[in-house]
């Protein structure tokens, strides 16, 4: 994914199908500058963590 889309995810209010690793995430930030972003698995609010923008995927 490009941080574009990512950031277009992040803000928009309808729940988008992105996976990390397999497992749908949820995006809460982007950082545009180091092209991260932080996630968490949808279901577990509290194990957030921060990735690779060019690892998530949407389906």
């Amino acid at each position: 994914m490009d941080v574009r889309r990512a950031r277009e995810i992040a803000a928009s209010p309808v729940m988008a199908n992105v996976t990390y690793n397999g497992e749908r995430i949820y995006i809460e930030q982007v950082d545009e500058q180091s092209e991260m972003a932080v996630i968490y698995p949808l279901g577990n609010p509290s194990n957030k963590q921060r990735v690779a923008v060019s690892s998530l995927q949407e389906r």
